[in-house]
């Protein structure tokens, strides 16, 4: 019997598909995925939450310090533009931010560098080395759940990137975030998106947006609307964007399964070689059919209700 459905707690659902770490080799435990038959969204069964020091392993892609490629490079001053124009529309002199997930505190460094106005910004994470690296560039730090992070403060941009997809409760993640947010506040949410192309070809093989077994929750628009339709959090802006990552570990993981590369717990495939080159292509191709046709990341803005 399957567990019930993370996001808004159903207990139909249908078998989606199966994986195991591919990309770190942290577990050699398989993770089953199940659609939910009533909102939609995907979720991995079980929930590996007693193995967060396992499946989250020191060399950790967002523990890391960031070198950048030329692809990143240009994936940064899109980030950049995209921030600039959301940070652009919230009044105040002063403003703070909050990134909830944020590892060592390098999208904090980007988002100062785009808006004099910003005056505090903290990391939520419970990664001990990010937080001391953090902390090193002048970032306050929360070291544990956002759940658990117990502040009166409110925030006027909140990140949420690449993170819902991670926990076990998103609704109530969603739920701090609603009280975390100031009056004119913006919250930015990064997620996979399970309707899309890559995802409907790969999920019976391995689609790199399972990032087994790490993410937890996989959404569509509708599926993360119906999930916070009861919260004091509305939807401003949406928009879908290249899915390069989840692609390139799908990849990989092929061509390991060919015997053409090798990819171990010594070198993940974040490291791989072929990494950065794939992601390059696979972006391209992202952008290119990005006008007509559905990606396997979106961007979800929101404000307060009222």
């Amino acid at each position: 019997m399957s567990k019930k459905c993370l996001a808004c707690q159903s207990d139909r659902s249908t078998y989606w598909g199966s994986a195991t770490d591919y990309e770190y080799y942290s577990t050699e435990e398989s993770f089953d995925f199940h659609k939910c038959d009533d909102c939609g969204a995907v979720y991995i069964d079980p929930v590996p939450e007693d193995q967060l020091s396992t499946i989250y392993p020191g060399n950790y892609y967002s523990f890391k310090p960031h070198n950048e490629t030329f692809v990143q490079k240009i994936k940064k001053n899109l980030d950049k533009s995209f921030f600039k124009k959301l940070l652009d529309k919230i009044p105040g002199e002063q403003l703070s931010v909050l990134d909830i997930g944020g590892g060592s505190g390098w999208l904090l460094d980007l988002v100062k560098d785009i808006d004099s106005r910003i005056d505090y910004t903290c990391v939520v994470d419970f990664d001990e080395k990010a937080e001391s690296e953090a902390r090193s560039k002048g970032h306050d730090c929360f070291n544990g759940r956002i759940e658990d992070y117990d502040t009166d403060k409110k925030y006027d941009f909140v990140l949420l990137l690449n993170l819902i997809e991670h926990v076990a409760d998103p609704k109530a993640v969603m739920a701090k975030v609603a009280d975390l947010l100031s009056p004119n506040g913006v919250a930015v949410i990064k997620t996979p998106n399970v309707d899309s192309l890559d995802a409907r070809l790969f999920r019976t093989r391995y689609w790199g947006g399972y990032h087994c077994p790490r993410h937890w929750t996989l959404f569509t628009r509708e599926s993360f609307s119906s999930m916070i339709s009861d919260l004091n959090l509305k939807e401003i802006a949406f928009s879908y964007t290249q899915g390069a990552p989840f692609w390139t570990f799908t990849s990989l993981f092929l061509l390991k399964k060919w015997g053409l590369i090798s990819i171990s717990k010594e070198r993940p495939a974040v490291y791989h070689p072929l990494n950065g080159p794939l992601n390059g292509l696979w972006a391209a191709f992202d952008i290119l059919r990005s006008p007509f046709s559905k990606t396997s990341q979106m961007f979800i803005t929101l404000g307060k209700k009222d």
